[in-house]
């Protein structure tokens, strides 16, 4: 599925110096998820850091909305 990044998620990446391929794979094999409304968050253990990926899934892509190092 395609993904698309939101303003707010491009300045993130650059921002807290994320991968897009940590992003893909995070979405694609998540350790867990947790649904809130139209809202979904994937969390993935990346070495010592878990990234949190909040998106939206739209018709035929996934709109990221921001992305977290927790």
């Amino acid at each position: 599925m395609k993904i698309i990044l939101s303003y707010h998620a491009k300045k993130r990446l650059a921002e807290r110096n994320i991968k897009m391929r940590d992003v893909e794979e995070t979405l694609e094999m998540p350790d867990y998820t947790i649904s809130k409304g139209d809202k979904k968050e994937a969390y993935k253990k990346i070495k010592e850091k878990t990234l949190k990926v909040v998106y939206a899934e739209e018709d035929k892509y996934l709109k990221i909305i921001t992305l977290i190092w927790k």
